[in-house]
């Protein structure tokens, strides 16, 4: 059989020139941002690649793509879909295609060479694939199914295939999670999947390449599905098991396209070992768990184990009114393996389990021989209480999971359609200690995008606690409050934690998928939710709100992708609208709680309290945060070429600014409202303050920090972000460094030397302990003290600035950052009063280094050169740069 992928993958190592001895190569190809896709949401793709060079400066000066509808065609320069000829452009981001009409379910192919300044160009890059998806509700030929009164059920049905040469594509829209096995082998490493959505009025498509799985002849193909959130009580589910419709289409290498098999009334069912515990709602803090029936499992699920089984029909459900949208962002995988720290018996056949550390995803345990029906139960929580006694993160069951004994002698239990965020397992029921225990950290495939390392080993425990916590946090295409308790995408959450989130990681996906939901939920009258998905009501402010616009606009400056502020800027104006309603004299008051909002927020969980019991930091807080809003509304109305609209927003947001200086600014006590640090902070931020007040309010919230807080954070979710935002605007690394340093209540030393590896909900430690509350500082550490820093007139960091803060104690510092162009790393050493820096452009981006202190003169890379206005333009490449530091 002359199987396609693995055509495809020796046509990739043959064309890879890796060892062609050019002075640069092209890697980590992207279609929309994802490796290979094979089903993308649009016939329009986008195209980028990074350049590798020897250290050296390199522009790219042209480019040429070429895209087919066959790889072998490629392999010959046969581009029979595009070829784009010689481009003289330096775009290497975000490349559009303008090749011929593309259409749903099919395969291309492309590759791309590039020039540089000096005429010298690369090899062909690697061949990459990208397909088109389902786009069109027309073009979906099978019928929702499913099994009446199963939760875990499988789904059957077989086909032939006759063409060994084809590739067969799997469409499969589930309502739930699913699990695809095609001739008793699963046909990928994803789990929980699909990604989130805003399941009334949006469902997800997942496409798989089932040619590695399939075999001439009779094939067997296996649905196992789960109920996920599609649940009456949470988007209405018109059934109550889950549902599914699938399309297998099979695709010739002349790019002909024919469908194999649907899902409709000819498929059977059964169900499965797999139950669930709890209430079922998945309402927050009912999440429940699962329970795996030892009596039920199956060898195995080859054609002879299955077909000894009793099938039954399926049914097949209408379900109106909900559109499908191929899956634009990275699955759900396993991401780590733990295993655990200490296994102890606290009690008669109870045992309790220490991971070492916080995880969200599953846990296996292999059980000794048990007697045939007897029950063993798994308690979670991420927390022991000060007598180290076990405390269940719900009561009533709601966070647990059964194990039912078979009595065959091999027992092993693991999660399947549902996921715990956990350090400790309290197992009862069980007379000997478990044989073995794995946990598995689970998270959206995003990349990796940054590393930081400093002479203090304090700030590189925080900075290391962010970066975990965030793993734990990343999850189904978005970012949730907390992976146990709620699980849900806040805003406030997500403005609080964006920066920080795009620093540490290569998240443009994960965006992409969460503003979709944003942008599904916004009411006919322009009010949005606090968080999405949006089953219910939850609480928050203006601060959660407007995510969609901060959200989209730092994913557009962190990645270069324009697409989010094109396409979500009507949104942006809507919602702002709604704004107007409730702006009073010009300035933002409180709105009423709806049927899917509540709650009126400035601040949330500051230590001090003021977040929600102090209306006037409520209302200057909320208008800060509108200021905020017009600003970047000004700058998305320009990229867009709508001056008329930008200068709109200038003008609004001067105005606004205006009344926020006069209404809340007492210029006897010289403080704006509460006299809080975002009180202070945030007018300044957004430019409230002007430059006649601004020295009586930095003063006012030095002596703030230093007698009010001890020289503490005193902020909380809202006020960390807006706190580090202004440290690294302002410079002010001396003064967040020396609140970092703080080991008692409140701050992060405090958390780590609890035990914490993750950030808490509580500064105190109350309630979760794996949470998104003060992970804005996550920015911090490569933006202020790396001083890695985009600019918003070449986003994506085609140019970007490199400015560090050397904070009064720290000696040398080491940070790096992955952008669309490759690495950014700065390294800096500080001795003898002396100032050494290690840096790396990559290339095809340039990079404006100024200096952190007044000097006109320093050492580039061994030549004495004048720095002009305080800052030195550098091309790509490596450098060295050494000023004194006076």
């Amino acid at each position: 059989m002359k199987c396609i992928s693995i055509y495809f993958v020796t046509l990739l190592l043959l064309m890879s020139g890796c060892e062609s001895g050019r002075r640069f190569i092209l890697k980590d190809l992207r279609c929309e941002n994802l490796e290979n896709p094979v089903a993308i949401d649009n016939t329009h793709p986008h195209f980028s690649w990074k350049i590798e060079t020897d250290g050296q400066t390199m522009r790219q000066a042209y480019f040429e793509i070429q895209v087919a509808t066959d790889s072998s065609l490629l392999a010959q320069g046969k581009a029979d879909l595009w070829n784009s000829g010689k481009v003289e452009s330096s775009a290497s981001v975000m490349v559009p295609y303008r090749g011929k009409e593309l259409r749903s379910s099919v395969l291309a192919y492309w590759k791309v060479r590039v020039w540089d300044d000096k005429g010298e160009s690369s090899d062909w890059s690697p061949i990459n694939r990208f397909g088109i998806g389902l786009l069109d509700k027309a073009e979906w030929q099978g019928k929702y199914i499913g099994m009446p009164d199963e939760k875990n059920p499988m789904l059957r049905n077989k086909f032939e295939l006759q063409d060994r040469d084809a590739t067969l594509l799997l469409h499969v829209n589930s309502l739930g999670y699913h699990e695809i096995y095609l001739n008793g082998r699963k046909v990928s490493e994803d789990v929980l999947s699909p990604a989130v959505s805003q399941l009334n009025k949006r469902s997800l498509s997942v496409t798989y390449d089932l040619t590695p799985y399939a075999k001439q002849g009779i094939n067997d193909l296996l649905l196992w599905l789960g109920r996920g959130w599609y649940r009456k009580a949470t988007f209405n589910a018109v059934h109550d098991g889950p549902l599914v419709k699938l399309q297998l289409d099979e695709i010739q290498r002349n790019g002909a396209t024919s469908t194999l098999l649907v899902t409709d009334s000819s498929w059977e069912g059964r169900g499965s070992m797999y139950g669930e515990t709890g209430t079922g709602t998945w309402y927050p803090h009912q999440f429940g768990g699962e329970c795996v029936d030892g009596r039920k499992a199956l060898p195995d699920l080859t054609t002879a184990t299955l077909d000894k089984l009793d099938w039954t029909p399926v049914l097949e459900v209408e379900v109106p009114g909900i559109e499908v949208s191929p899956q634009m962002c990275e699955p759900n995988r396993i991401q780590e393996i733990i295993r655990p720290k200490g296994i102890k018996q606290i009690g008669d056949s109870i045992w309790l389990v220490d991971m070492g550390k916080a995880l969200n995803g599953w846990v296996e345990l292999s059980f000794p021989k048990l007697p045939e029906g007897h029950r063993v139960r798994m308690e979670y929580t991420d927390w022991l209480n000060e007598n180290e006694d076990f405390k269940p993160q719900e009561e009533n069951g709601q966070y647990e999971d059964w194990y039912i004994g078979s009595g065959q002698g091999k027992e092993v239990f693991r999660n399947k359609f549902n996921h715990h965020a956990f350090q400790y397992i309290r197992i009862s029921g069980l007379a000997k200690a478990p044989e073995e225990v794995t946990g598995y950290l689970i998270h959206t495939d995003y990349k990796d995008a940054s590393s930081f390392e400093c002479s203090d080993p304090d700030l590189n425990a925080i900075y290391a606690m962010i970066k975990y916590t965030f793993k734990n946090l990343a999850f189904s295409g978005y970012i949730v409050d907390c992976p146990h308790y709620e699980r849900m995408g806040y805003g406030g959450d997500g403005n609080a934690s964006c920066k920080s989130f795009q620093t540490l990681y290569e998240g443009s996906s994960v965006y992409m998928n969460w503003m979709q939901m944003w942008q599904d939920c916004i009411r006919e009258d322009g009010g949005m939710p606090h968080c999405v998905p949006s089953p219910y009501p939850a609480g928050g402010g203006p601060y959660w709100c407007g995510f969609i616009i901060t959200g989209s606009w730092q994913t557009y400056l962190n990645y270069g992708d324009s697409r989010l502020i094109e396409r979500y800027y009507p949104v942006m104006r809507h919602w702002l609208r709604y704004v107007d309603a409730y702006t009073v004299d010009g300035l933002l008051k409180r709105w009423p709680d709806t049927d899917y909002r509540a709650w009126y927020l400035g601040d949330w969980l500051a230590p001090a309290g003021v977040d929600y019991t102090a209306q006037s930091s409520v209302d200057l807080v909320s208008n800060c945060f509108i200021s905020d809003c017009l600003t970047t509304m000004e700058k998305i109305a320009k990229v867009l070429g709508k001056a008329e609209d930008a200068a709109k927003y200038k003008e609004r947001r001067q105005r606004l600014n205006e009344l926020i200086q006069k209404t809340f600014y007492d210029p006897e006590k010289k403080q704006y409202a509460t006299g809080s640090q975002i009180d202070r902070i945030y007018p300044m931020l957004v430019g409230v303050t002007d430059e006649q007040h601004m020295p009586e309010v930095k003063e006012g919230l030095y002596r703030e920090t230093l007698e009010n807080c001890k020289g503490h954070i005193g902020s909380g979710l809202v006020g960390v972000t807006i706190l580090t935002d202004w440290a690294i605007k302002d410079g002010e690394a001396d003064f967040l460094y020396s609140m970092l340093k703080k080991r008692e209540l409140p701050g992060y030393l405090y958390m780590i030397d609890q035990g914490a590896s993750t950030t808490w909900e509580y500064w105190s430690g109350e309630r979760s302990k794996v949470h998104n509350c003060f992970n804005g500082i996550g920015a911090w550490f490569c933006q202020a003290v790396g001083g890695i820093l985009p600019d918003e007139d070449e986003p994506g960091y085609k140019h970007f600035f490199i400015k560090p803060q050397i904070p009064n104690g720290v000696t040398w510092a080491r940070a790096a950052r992955e952008t669309p162009y490759g690495t950014a790393r700065v390294s800096w050493t500080m001795e003898n009063r002396s100032l050494s820096l290690d840096l790396e452009i990559p290339a095809n981006s340039m990079a404006t280094f100024i200096a952190p202190f007044n000097v006109s003169n320093c050492v580039l890379d061994g030549n004495n050169v004048e720095i002009s206005a305080g800052s030195i333009l550098l091309e790509s490449g490596k450098h060295t740069l050494s000023l004194p530091a006076e």
